[in-house]
């Protein structure tokens, strides 16, 4: 307990800002050396999907730049699973981090607003301030379930990628975005409010397909009317960079929850040093970027039959 209140502590007197985005970078750095352009959040060596982080505690997942946070921490320690708790929830529930481990930072959000400090979820400032509010993001540290003795991962079922499929096919009709398939470049045309992309038969296989149609999908969602999604006032004359990234971690978030595994495009090498200057000279961007990505998943969610029209997901305490 000594141990998980100065893990705690050292994590609030941190630059959480800085903590989380440096080991970011350096994910996103390490791919582009390899050679292979492969992000944290994409799937592993063994074409595993990334699993979307869940709390041992709670069985909540982790949510916006959290995720985002601990697919790094995972891939860069080589963790297979992608349950998490702090020191102390560990202990709870009977398990012991082993005496060495290294902890991974993620972020607690208050928000204040003028009536005292309240938990909420994980929204950028940008986006609180726009609502009169203030967030504020304190630092704490959790251990991957790799890290601890006396502890036995659940048995999750695995739907077989057949069916996978098929709902993939089913959660993008349902949203009811005009798509065209034709030509060899897959893209969004605000314009035209259209979706284009190759031919089915163009791409590897169905999975690639619908991790490309989930990265479009995800800028269509910029549109007035849906997330109203405009970063120039944020972002300057880097918001299209910064627009990428919300789609590339957008179809991530989807690719997650759908259960599938998502790859790195062949657009990759021109758009990560991009990236990186993004978050290298603004050590808030990824947190609004993921924000803005885990917004746009939330509203595609929010239509899909039986989920009720306009709901929003349970905001995430760093579960």
């Amino acid at each position: 307990m000594a141990r998980d209140r100065a893990n705690e502590a050292g994590g609030e007197r941190a630059d959480v800002y800085q903590r989380v985005t440096d080991r970011i970078v350096a994910a996103i750095e390490a791919g582009a050396k390899a050679g292979d352009w492969r992000m944290p959040w994409h799937a592993g060596a063994d074409g595993r999907p990334a699993a979307a982080p869940v709390n041992a505690a709670t069985g909540k997942p982790y949510r916006g730049v959290n995720v985002l946070a601990l697919w790094a921490a995972a891939h860069a320690a080589g963790h297979a699973t992608g349950i998490w708790a702090t020191y102390r929830q560990w202990q709870e529930i009977g398990a012991q981090v082993r005496k060495g481990e290294q902890a991974s930072p993620v972020v607690f959000w208050r928000v204040l607003d003028g009536r005292g400090a309240e938990e909420a979820g994980d929204e950028g400032e940008d986006e609180a301030a726009g609502r009169g509010r203030r967030l504020l993001a304190r630092g704490y540290s959790v251990f991957n379930a790799a890290q601890v003795e006396g502890y036995e991962p659940p048995a999750l079922p695995v739907l077989p990628e057949a069916e996978r499929i098929v709902r993939a096919d089913a959660f993008f009709v349902a949203l009811g975005a005009r798509v065209e398939h034709g030509g060899a470049r897959a893209c969004y045309v605000p314009g035209q409010d259209l979706i284009r992309l190759p031919p089915f038969a163009a791409f590897r296989d169905a999975v690639a397909y619908y991790a490309t149609s989930a990265h479009e999908h995800v800028h269509w969602t910029a549109a007035p009317g849906r997330c109203g999604r405009d970063l120039t006032g944020r972002f300057g004359s880097e918001a299209y960079a910064a627009e990428e990234l919300v789609a590339e971690l957008g179809a991530a978030f989807l690719c997650a929850d759908l259960g599938l595994a998502a790859e790195p495009r062949p657009d990759h090498a021109q758009y990560v040093a991009s990236w990186l200057a993004v978050l290298r000279g603004d050590k808030r961007a990824v947190f609004t970027a993921a924000a803005k990505a885990q917004a746009a998943a939330d509203w595609m969610h929010a239509r899909q039959p039986g989920a009720g029209q306009g709901s929003e997901a349970a905001p995430d305490l760093a579960a």
